[in-house]
């Protein structure tokens, strides 16, 4: 009884290791006939012509062709007062430069948005005075909530997680790129908006990339919430929002804003 058992036991592992073989020899056959196949694509074969692309010009010191220019140096026509949105911002626009006029409260752009490429240019005050988070400090609010850090840096120790280039109170820049003193600066800031269900949830945190005079100083970074000057980050649950120009008491210049929603 042991011996037929034996034997049908023997005849079943040699039958599936031949199905085991059949099944190899079959799918390296499809693998190759596979790969043969695809060395008949013709270029044209993997190629496509529609939709066509929109164009965008571009030239030096302007802002693109289909951006959304929110300050040129001629007028505050796109912004606000962030104190009452039904009064003009109360900045001063000098010499085709816009300037925070101190106490007199944030500005804010009168469109909302959600995700975007905004440029911004902007310069410390022409008499250094102060140190730290009080030597020319401003902020620009991303949909009013998310602060990237405007600081004086040139040679103007501070917290790193507040100094120029940094995601206010959460993240450091990677490096820190200086200009000599009375030069401009350049932001340009590539921004996700966080994204929250029909519940209110928040399903996807907001990520920003900051190039800081062409250098990238914030990478895919993610937004853990609000920017608090104090306390953790708060998570706000909101639509398209406007950008935001913070009045921290100090005299900094911007020029050449420009959005382009993405």
């Amino acid at each position: 009884m042991n011996t037929y058992i034996y034997i049908y036991v023997k005849s079943i592992y040699y039958s599936m290791n031949k199905i085991f073989q059949i099944s190899s020899l079959f799918c390296l056959s499809l693998m190759s006939t596979l790969t043969y196949a695809q060395t008949k694509f013709k270029p044209e074969d993997t190629e496509f012509y529609t939709p066509t692309l929109r164009t965008v010009t571009t030239a030096a010191n302007k802002a693109p062709s289909d951006a959304i220019v929110l300050f040129d140096g001629s007028n505050l026509n796109q912004w606000v007062s962030s104190k009452n949105t039904s009064q003009q911002a109360p900045w001063q626009v000098k010499d085709a430069v816009l300037i925070s006029t101190p106490h007199t409260g944030d500005i804010q752009t009168k469109q909302n948005f959600e995700d975007f490429q905004l440029h911004v240019e902007w310069k410390s005050p022409e008499v250094i005075k102060g140190e730290g988070q009080g030597r020319g400090n401003s902020g620009i609010f991303l949909q009013g909530h998310y602060e990237v850090q405007v600081l004086d840096n040139n040679n103007n120790p501070t917290y790193v997680n507040g100094q120029a280039g940094s995601v206010y109170k959460q993240q450091p820049p990677l490096v820190t790129a200086v200009k000599p003193a009375g030069e401009w600066h350049t932001y340009d800031i590539l921004y996700t908006a966080p994204r929250f269900n029909a519940d209110g949830v928040l399903i996807k945190k907001g990520i920003v990339t900051l190039l800081h005079n062409g250098v990238v100083v914030q990478y895919n970074t993610q937004i853990e919430g609000t920017t608090e000057y104090i306390g953790l980050p708060k998570t706000l649950v909101h639509g398209p929002g406007p950008i935001v120009l913070q009045d921290h008491g100090d005299l900094v210049n911007f020029r050449n804003i420009w959005i382009r929603p993405l």
